[in-house]
């Protein structure tokens, strides 16, 4: 399976909302990718596996686990530029889980990306 649809599958098993709007979801897993397909594949196989509800353009996470920045997300120096907004970072946090890493995001965007702000 397309890495892209794993790591998707992992940021949605790990939501911070009981509830999200399916435009929303689709924003968040637009950062691993801009293919309407894979983001179709993810929010389809999510489904299948058990990992979300989907009923009237509401996604419905299964799992209370949500992204810790503790122990989730990995701070790096170096040159990067964010996957939300596309500003030039020195520092870039990275979303580290099972299926590999999502970023880089500057301060603000990962807050945003993890729905924290």
């Amino acid at each position: 399976m397309d890495d892209r649809v794993e790591r998707g599958l992992a940021l949605l098993a790990r939501l911070e909302h009981e509830r999200l709007p399916l435009a929303e979801a689709v924003d968040r897993l637009e950062f691993l990718t801009s293919d309407p397909a894979v983001v179709r594949d993810t929010l389809d196989e999510a489904e299948l596996r058990g990992i979300i509800d989907r009923e009237d353009g509401i996604i419905r996470p299964k799992s209370r686990a949500s992204v810790s920045f503790e122990a989730d997300v990995v701070i790096k120096e170096g040159d990067f530029r964010c996957k939300r907004c596309g500003s030039r970072l020195s520092t870039g946090h990275f979303i580290d889980l099972d299926a590999g890493e999502i970023g880089p995001f500057g301060s603000s965007c990962i807050r945003k990306v993890t729905g924290r702000e």
